[in-house]
Formats: C-alpha cells, sequence, structure tokens
C-alpha cells in the first residue's frame, strides 16, 4: 500500500517551508541576497543543512520563491488597496502609496527582492515579479481613461511599466534617499512619488495634490515586502 501523508503531516511540512523561506527572507533583510545560502538559512530556521535542501534543491530556487512569494505579496496589497479606494484616480494613487509604502519599510529587502543584480534565471522571475506590478498598474490605468478621467491616447503598456520604474529608483534604488529611520520623510516620499505618477498620466496639478492628500498611507509593520 502506498504510503498517504497526514493533513497533520502535510501541515507540519509546509510549516517548515514557510520556516525556511522566513529565515531566508531574514537574511536578505540583513545582507541582501548574497546572504541566502544554505547553511546559514538552515540555522536561523533551527534545522540541518540536508533538510533545506529537501524543500529547495538549490540556492537558486530558494531565491527564486521568495521573490515570487513577496512579488504575490504585494500584488495583493496593491488590489486591496485600490479596491478600498473611493474611485478610479483614487485606486491608482492609493495602489502607489500602499507599494511604496511597504517597500521603504524595509528597503534593503525591496531592493533584493526586485532589483539587485542576479543570476540569468533570478533575473526571469524578478522580470515576472515587474511584469505583474505593471499589470496591476495597467489595469488601473484603463479602469481610469475608460471612466474618462486620464487622457485616452495614453498607452498603458508604456506608462504601467514606467510607473514601476520609477518607484523602484526613486524610492528604493541606489540612487534613492536614505530615509528609512525616519517616518516622515518615509511618508513625504511616498507622497511626492504619488504626485510624480499621476502627473504623469495626466491629472490636473491640482486635482493630483487632492488625491495625495486624501491618501490613508498603511500602517509600518514588520515583515514588509
Amino acid at each position: 500500500m502506498a504510503y498517504r501523508r497526514t493533513e497533520r503531516v502535510i501541515r507540519r511540512l509546509a510549516a517548515r517551508r514557510e520556516d525556511i523561506l522566513a529565515a531566508a527572507r531574514d537574511a536578505v533583510a540583513e545582507g541582501g541576497m548574497a546572504a541566502v545560502q544554505i547553511v546559514p538559512v538552515a540555522e536561523r530556521a533551527g534545522i540541518a543543512a540536508g533538510t533545506v535542501y529537501r524543500y529547495f534543491p538549490s540556492k537558486t530556487e530558494l531565491v527564486n520563491e521568495l521573490v515570487e512569494q513577496a512579488c504575490a505579496r504585494e500584488v495583493e496589497t496593491m488590489r486591496r488597496a485600490a479596491e478600498a479606494a473611493p474611485g478610479p484616480l483614487s485606486a491608482i494613487a492609493a495602489a502607489v502609496a500602499a507599494l511604496g509604502q511597504r517597500a521603504l519599510q524595509n528597503r534593503k529587502l525591496a531592493w533584493a527582492l526586485i532589483g539587485e543584480p542576479a543570476d540569468t534565471e533570478t533575473g526571469a522571475v524578478r522580470h515576472a515579479c515587474r511584469a505583474a506590478l505593471a499589470g496591476e498598474f495597467g489595469r488601473l490605468i484603463r479602469t481610469a481613461a475608460a471612466a474618462g478621467l486620464l487622457p485616452a491616447e495614453q498607452s498603458p503598456a508604456v506608462t504601467a511599466p514606467a510607473l514601476v520604474g520609477a518607484m523602484i529608483e526613486g524610492l528604493i534604488g541606489p540612487l534613492a534617499p536614505e530615509i528609512e529611520s525616519n517616518p516622515a520623510r518615509q511618508r513625504e516620499a511616498v507622497q511626492s512619488l504619488t504626485l510624480l505618477v499621476l502627473r504623469a498620466l495626466g491629472v490636473a496639478d491640482a486635482r493630483a495634490r487632492g488625491l495625495v492628500v486624501q491618501i490613508a498611507l498603511p500602517a509600518v509593520t514588520e515583515g514588509a515586502a
């Protein structure tokens, strides 16, 4: 008779997998992607290195899963923020602000997951992540344009990826200001970026400023990105 895993065993295996990913995420938050090494990650998770290899046969697979998991979480953050907004333009502003605020809560982790130089395979996973973020922005832009709130002649296929690039470079890239320990400056940076996005999409300045003022930025939480 073939062995069938019980629900308890399945839950235990899933929990251990999450423990490994959490340990890897903590390592990245401290030292970037270079800090993801199987033995140190195993020590953080309180297990043997061989156990990590049973879940993730290589470091690349562990890193890729970490990026995919984080990306799915951020896409969901954008969707929830947009859905809670009162209108199409507010939805764009809310999505930008939510994503930006979370990225700044742990800039090193966010940069490592989406922008830090990586090997070809991990680069492809990051590309898919940026495409998913751009896809959400594109959907929000099309909705606002269909409602007559944005210039109809612009192309979301161009503007949406540009917004993702602006967020990466403006908030967490090497040229972005060091403001992780200053909540007031973080808020200012997120508001500035949101205003830039709205203006770039064709929202009149006065209205754009009004939308930014109305944004309720997410509370600071642990485990961002």
